[in-house]
């Protein structure tokens, strides 16, 4: 089983070494086929690549944050994230297919 932390935030990085769990593996960006059952991947990932590390029976664990509008598109270093916060949530995420109109 492996952990992984997906973020290109050097702040994110540095708040997971210093509150989130320990990982086995840190990338930027997640190619979801490297992911196998019983992993746990944490970060932030598009919906649509939770999805996939979902329905490869791995966990999908977001960061998530209380971000106001005004600190969006800023670099936010470990403090400011847990000023804002930070906590590790889990997530169930699987598409639902409907027809398209």
């Amino acid at each position: 089983m492996t952990t992984w932390f997906v973020s290109r935030h050097p702040g994110a990085l540095q708040w997971m070494r210093q509150h989130g769990p320990a990982f086995d593996q840190h990338v930027p960006h997640l190619d979801p086929a490297q992911v196998h059952p019983g992993d746990r991947v944490l970060g932030t990932l598009p919906v649509h690549l939770a999805a996939q590390v979902c329905a490869r029976r791995a966990e999908y664990w977001h960061l998530v944050l209380d971000l106001p509008e005004a600190a969006r598109g800023h670099e936010l270093g470990a403090h400011e994230l847990t000023a804002l916060r930070a906590r590790l949530q889990r997530f169930f995420i699987y598409p639902h297919h409907v027809p398209q109109p």
